[in-house]
């Protein structure tokens, strides 16, 4: 069987293990995105908040339902869904209904959130436009269910893509697709929500550096480009965070490479070239489209999404909450070092390739750095820091792989102008 058979029928398994929970992955964010997609697709304001609320219920109640079938003291009871839908049903509409007859009803997102919380979503069409054909063909519940499991699966099928870009053997690429399913970059990437989508542009990105690494400059750079202008869409401070790290990671080999008497390369040249050119046209243009300011992010965070009166010292309150948080965050991994170990033989992967080392650790740092600009403790889960999780889904292959397996000489520079740099 061929090695990219292998990766679709590895995808189509975790796609069928998912099917055991096609409800009850939303979140108050999900229900932004959702009624964002259905007034793409040309329902109005009512419609889409009315589709939206029945689908987000729905999954209360579904989970409801579980929850007490597995209660020790409760699980002889009548099922709680019926009452928690109504319910659920009742307060969504009473929070909307006060907001739509304030006239808070103008741009895509249906009135779930404060007007100043709404213009955080509406900047994000990425997300809502991936969705779009799949409600619209397939209803909410499943489409929001199917288009989840796409990108999940494209996720990995990505990082076998990479792994396979720097001719690992087969069955260590089909590792990290597996890695990619098994650890929470998966069921990260199952919630309705950015991250998914995140992930997989992100990949893309790496992707594109691997292959450019490789002697493709060309399609690389075209590669990593086109992924930053779609994270641009998706979430334009993830679009700024990858093309900084990836412009630092380039400059790093650039001068490693300068530092041992040989030429930077041409694919190092244009990925560092596009990462500059990412993260300043990210600024530029989101004061062009007058997006929400990073000082609006901040006031949302200390505030509690604007819940109370915005503060008055805000940028000195984060710093001091950034230490707090990390202290705490620390404490926390240490208690339980999952995390910190896959990160670590991931890292000690990636040095195995310096070159190509480089621009993984930095695409694996942006988790960093949006959970540094969003440090909250009680966002559960690994949401924000989770694309840190592609240095171990990467690394650990890179790993594990033998010894003297490294990728395929690319032809020494001559009358074509090739460069002579692999990913070593």
């Amino acid at each position: 069987m061929r090695a990219r058979t292998w990766a679709a029928v590895l995808a189509a398994v975790f796609a069928l293990l998912q099917s055991a929970n096609v409800d009850g992955r939303g979140t108050p964010d999900s229900e932004n995105y959702v009624s964002y997609a259905l007034s793409l697709s040309g329902e109005d304001t009512r419609s889409a908040t009315r589709a939206t609320i029945d689908w987000s219920c729905a999954g209360q109640a579904s989970l409801a339902r579980r929850g007490q079938s597995v209660d020790v003291v409760h699980f002889h009871r009548p099922d709680p869904a019926p009452r928690v839908l109504a319910e659920c049903r009742a307060d969504e509409w009473r929070r909307v209904e006060r907001r739509l007859r304030a006239g808070e009803s103008v741009g895509h997102v249906a009135p779930f959130m404060s007007a100043r919380m709404r213009p955080i979503f509406e900047v994000r069409p990425g997300y809502p436009l991936f969705l779009l054909p799949f409600v619209v063909v397939f209803g909410v519940t499943w489409g929001v269910w199917l288009a989840s499991v796409v990108v999940a699966a494209a996720g990995g099928v990505l990082a076998f893509l990479v792994l396979r870009a720097l001719s690992v053997s087969v069955r260590w690429a089909l590792a990290g697709q597996a890695l990619f399913y098994v650890l929470p970059c998966g069921a990260t990437a199952m919630r309705p929500m950015t991250e998914g989508l995140l992930l997989a542009l992100s990949l893309a990105a790496v992707w594109g550096c691997a292959l450019a690494l490789t002697g493709r400059a060309r399609a690389g750079t075209a590669l990593t480009a086109c992924s930053l202008v779609s994270l641009f869409a998706v979430k334009h401070s993830q679009a700024l965070f990858l093309g900084l790290c990836l412009a630092g990671a380039g400059a790093v080999v650039a001068v490693r490479r300068r530092c041992r008497g040989g030429p930077p390369g041409r694919g190092v040249v244009a990925v560092t070239a596009v990462g500059c050119c990412a993260a300043l046209g990210t600024v530029l243009l989101a004061r062009l489209l007058g997006y929400p300011s990073e000082s609006m992010s901040v006031q949302d965070l200390l505030t509690g999404h604007f819940a109370r009166p915005d503060r008055v010292h805000p940028w000195a309150e984060l710093l001091q909450l950034e230490g707090n948080f990390w202290l705490e965050w620390t404490r926390r991994q240490l208690r339980e070092p999952l995390f910190a170990a896959a990160l670590a033989a991931g890292a000690w992967g990636a040095v195995r390739r310096p070159a190509f080392g480089c621009f993984l650790l930095g695409a694996a740092f942006t988790g960093v750095l949006t959970q540094a600009a969003h440090p909250d403790i009680s966002i559960g889960g690994d949401r924000l820091i989770v694309l840190a999780w592609l240095l171990p889904v990467v690394g650990v292959p890179l790993l594990l792989e033998r010894p003297g397996r490294r990728p395929l000489p690319v032809p020494a520079q001559g009358h074509a102008g090739r460069e002579v740099h692999s990913a070593k």
